[in-house]
């Protein structure tokens, strides 16, 4: 090799250690989770003069340019704004200042426990009663012997299911444990708030007490799921007996104060109201400002089969856009933005990727909650077909941990990559 293209070549893996332009594989901390740390700047560079905008976007132009917090006033302007893909460009804007090109994905497996539930939310398909004919409760034998098929593709395994009447910490610290002893390269994500709340309760602990023991025992990190809508008055309504929305926040203070990172989410398209909807943001928003350990935001719309709720509005396919590109403005300290396929489907999830989402969710191999619930989204996907539909959407495709902390091109590990563009250079004398 040439003096010439071996400096250049040093100076491009700089680069790529730097932001992650042209190196295969990068590093980041679980606080920035891959994003520029320039996005800010680069988000004002990118934004048209305010003047352009609609004068009723002005302010919230402006707020995005400095990072300031949107107000739930300036979230409701966004969601009653007749032109959504004036919305969905900014919040796109604000993805690619974060992220460039880059789409996000995972290999994993979702492998839910048991579907008894103590509980019976009108809005679940998948809760069962103990005597129902199609109840299971999967044995720490049962459990393995799911992941076991999929253990040399996948490095995340997706763990919710229903609060049984009978386990406590100990069935939990042995599942977590034998996991960890079995397939140690695999993330082990699991446990919805309400599964923690009911746990620590089963066990006489606290929240943060049982969190801990878990952790010790093998649990990597918390997926965020039942938070609905943060209002109580909603949850009196659709999930009556489940945890209060503070005592979902305090579940995820207590994840965020040992270690652990979660995700957050959003179930919407019930009962509640729009100004409901942005009130939820702001609260996971308030949190994240204190403790900094969320990571992904996933918004989903309720899907209505199999379910007990006759009076939820149902979301449109144009509502689950916007309210995707809303999240990506209201939660500006939450890095990724996750387009939910196993709910919202291939394609819109593809379409979600201009409407400022930056993760197309994973593999998954296997998943009753949302099929139940009348999801038909294919659970067979390959690598390769999954990230088919991130360069239909003109993305980049990324390969990502659990935790965003690591990161790699994927070139259908066939040791060469599309995605790694090098400059031409001149053949000129050294």
């Amino acid at each position: 090799m040439s003096t010439k293209y071996a400096k250049i070549s040093s100076v491009l893996l700089l680069l790529r250690n730097q932001r992650g332009d042209f190196l295969k594989s990068w590093a980041s901390d679980v606080q920035t989770c891959g994003a520029n740390p320039d996005w800010l700047k680069i988000l004002d560079q990118s934004l048209r003069d305010t003047s352009e905008y609609h004068p009723d976007l002005h302010q919230i132009v402006d707020s995005l340019r400095t990072g300031d917090n949107l107000t739930v006033d300036q979230g409701l302007t966004l969601w009653n704004f007749p032109d959504l893909n004036i919305i969905g460009q900014l919040a796109y804007l604000a993805k690619q200042a974060r992220f460039g090109d880059e789409v996000y994905f995972n290999s994993n497996l979702h492998v839910n426990q048991t579907n008894i539930c103590t509980l019976a939310c009108k809005f679940c398909a998948f809760r069962r009663g103990k005597r129902a004919k199609d109840a299971y409760a999967l044995s720490v034998e049962e459990y393995l012997a799911r992941i076991d098929p999929y253990q040399n593709r996948i490095d995340e395994v997706h763990t919710v299911g229903g609060l049984h009447p009978e386990w406590d910490v100990e069935y939990y610290e042995k599942l977590f444990s034998c996991s960890k002893e079995k397939f140690p390269h695999i993330h082990i994500k699991s446990l919805s708030a309400v599964e923690v709340k009911h746990i620590a309760e089963m066990s006489g602990l606290s929240t943060r007490a049982l969190l801990k023991r878990l952790q010790n025992a093998g649990l990597d990190s918390l997926p965020g799921g039942g938070a609905e809508i943060l209002d109580d008055a909603v949850r009196e309504v659709i999930c009556y007996g489940k945890e209060s929305s503070e005592e979902y926040i305090q579940i995820h203070r207590d994840a965020h104060s040992i270690g652990m990172p979660t995700n957050c989410t959003m179930l919407f398209g019930t009962i509640e109201t729009a100004r409901q909807r942005i009130e939820h943001l702001v609260k996971l928003r308030n949190l994240q400002s204190e403790s900094q350990g969320f990571q992904c935001f996933v918004p989903y719309p309720y899907l209505p089969d199999n379910s007990r709720l006759p009076e939820a509005q149902l979301a449109s396919g144009s509502e689950v856009l916007r309210m995707i590109a809303i999240s990506r403005l209201m939660l500006h300290n939450i890095p990724h933005i996750k387009a939910y396929r196993m709910n919202i489907g291939d394609r819109l999830s593809e379409l979600a990727l201009q409407f400022g989402a930056d993760d197309f969710d994973g593999t998954v191999g296997h998943e009753e909650i949302m099929h139940e619930a009348g999801s038909n989204t294919t659970l067979s996907y390959s690598k390769k077909q999954l990230t088919k539909f991130i360069i239909d959407a003109k993305g980049i495709p990324v390969q990502r941990n659990s935790i965003y902390t690591k990161f790699r091109r994927f070139d259908d590990d066939d040791g060469s990559s599309p995605f790694i563009r090098l400059p031409v250079l001149s053949t000129g004398g050294d």
